[in-house]
């Protein structure tokens, strides 16, 4: 099972995220590539709110294909075009991971692989089964 923790030497995390995950073998890692606004069937989504939704979902849709759980997410890596997403972006994490706290780090880049897309979100999960 892995330990998620936050060390008194390091700082409070700011928001529902700790700041290490120790993992130990034998065990199942998962890397979900970044995932974007994308349906399915190829629709891009329009604006901040709808795309993180569907990155969220996607995410999520790879982790039940390997067959793991919210409690297996042991990092989380997002990637956002606007800095005034932050409060969003906390607020959907929040609502998708249904409080469960894994390893995070937001970044706020000058854009993404196409120039309509605003946000990425990549997991990293990891399974003792």
């Amino acid at each position: 099972m892995p330990r998620f923790f936050n060390p008194d030497t390091m700082p409070k995390p700011a928001s529902n995220y700790v700041q290490a995950v120790e993992m130990v073998s034998p065990g199942r890692r998962l890397i979900i590539s970044g995932q974007i606004g994308v349906t399915p069937d190829g629709q891009m989504l329009e604006g901040y709110r709808a795309q993180a939704e569907q990155a969220w979902r996607n995410a999520l849709a790879g982790l039940a294909a390997a067959n793991m759980q919210l409690s297996d997410i042991v990092a989380i890596r997002v990637y956002d075009v606007a800095p005034g997403d932050v409060s969003a972006y906390r607020e959907l994490r929040d609502q998708y991971l249904q409080g469960h706290a894994p390893a995070s780090t937001y970044v706020i880049v000058a854009g993404l692989a196409h120039p309509d897309l605003l946000t990425e979100i990549e997991i990293e999960a990891f399974s003792e089964s």
